[in-house]
């Protein structure tokens, strides 16, 4: 039987989702920009959906843009941001942990002629607030850092960053693709002025996302074309795909406090059981401080290639770090940015719970894991010389 532990790089859509979704893919199926009987009613769906996407992160459902995703959300956010205040100056701060949609955002802006700070983060993968404060600069238009990281979960202080940015007139974006659903969202409370999410962490569907702009913020269109989504983002909005993205956030905010509680209860049985049962392993990001689902270990001596390949076998599915990045060969930029070497970066594992994980799951999962880390180690010679 296959135990999927991989919630950080997709979901399974749920079956309430899944209800919600099914008719926009074939009776519903008009253009929500088509003024006829059908388009009015996609119109009405999608609107609906705009209204419990805000309501979930408790914004105003007009400053809620629909996009194909986290990605697109982040690029949107940093790279509009950046060219409708660059009269003003054209200095960005980031962290070295951002999603990659960020970082290469930012690094694209570089060779446009922007300058990037990028802030260094502590052991458990925290931006320091005095780092931020001093960051800023005249210049400075935009602070972007993320609300969770994906990788190790660390969960930034939101709020006291919105704060700063606030006194300092400086926008404030977050990528919160990975806390949306995991920790509550009030967007007014955080003090920040964009805001990413996407469906598919959420038990939605793939391809879709939104981008939280608060009202009165300038930001420049990243696509061109028709006049969707208020003018701001042209193209035929996906309508099955944003049904699900409401239905979604609405389910898994509905009795966050509880759903939260049930995540946690498993990820802290599944850490203690591997620190515990393995020798040589350590936890990354916060012990506390933390995504409640997020699990990221390393475990000395091993490729965590190999580790994913073997745990793959015995019917669990997991990962090292991020799943854009699951095709490259260098060591995680997160694990390394906290303090890791090469080697233990490589030797990472992440095990991301999710809804759908059970008691039982986790129960396996500790059974065997032992045992495949033992196996490898002993064809390992760092093992056999290690001091």
């Amino acid at each position: 039987m296959s135990m999927y532990f991989d919630n950080a790089g997709t979901t399974a859509i749920k079956p309430e989702v899944m209800e919600a979704v099914l008719p926009y893919l074939a009776g519903y199926y008009g253009n929500a920009s088509s003024i006829h009987a059908v388009g009015r009613d996609a119109r009405k769906a999608v609107e609906n959906a705009r209204a419990q996407v805000a309501a979930a992160i408790h914004a105003k459902p007009e400053e809620i843009y629909f996009t194909a995703g986290g990605t697109e959300s982040d690029n949107w956010a940093v790279k509009g941001t950046a060219f409708a205040h660059c009269e003003k100056g054209k200095h960005i701060i980031t962290s070295a942990i951002e999603h990659h949609a960020v970082l290469h955002s930012c690094q694209w802006l570089q060779k446009q002629g922007f300058d990037i700070t990028y802030l260094p983060v502590d052991a458990h993968g925290l931006v320091s607030l005095a780092d931020v404060e001093a960051a800023i600069r005249p210049d400075t238009i935009l602070i972007s850092i993320m609300m969770a990281n994906n990788e190790i979960g660390a969960i930034q202080p939101v709020a006291e960053i919105g704060a700063l940015a606030k006194a300092h007139k400086v926008l404030f974006h977050t990528d919160a693709v990975q806390a949306v659903g995991a920790v509550p969202i009030d967007v007014g409370a955080l003090g920040v002025d964009m805001l990413s999410l996407s469906g598919h962490k959420i038990y939605g569907v793939k391809g879709v996302g939104a981008l939280y702009i608060r009202q009165g913020v300038r930001i420049d269109s990243l696509l061109h074309g028709g006049a969707q989504e208020r003018g701001r983002r042209a193209g035929t909005e996906n309508l099955p795909a944003i049904v699900g993205l409401g239905a979604a956030i609405e389910l898994i905010t509905q009795d966050i406090e509880s759903h939260v509680l049930r995540l946690i209860k498993k990820r802290d049985r599944l850490i203690g059981g591997i620190l515990t049962a393995i020798p040589h392993t350590r936890l990354n990001g916060h012990p506390t401080r933390r995504l409640p689902g997020n699990v990221n270990v390393s475990v000395d001596y091993i490729e965590g290639e190999a580790l994913l390949l073997r745990l793959d076998l015995a019917g669990f599915q997991a990962s090292s770090g991020s799943a854009c990045t699951s095709g490259s060969l260098d060591p995680s930029h997160v694990l390394l940015a906290i303090g890791l070497s090469h080697e233990a970066a490589h030797g990472s594992l992440r095990l991301s719970v999710g809804d759908f994980n059970t008691e039982q799951d986790v129960d396996e999962l500790l059974a065997v894991l032992p045992g495949i880390v033992q196996s490898l180690r002993d064809m390992s010679p760092m093992y056999q010389n290690r001091s």
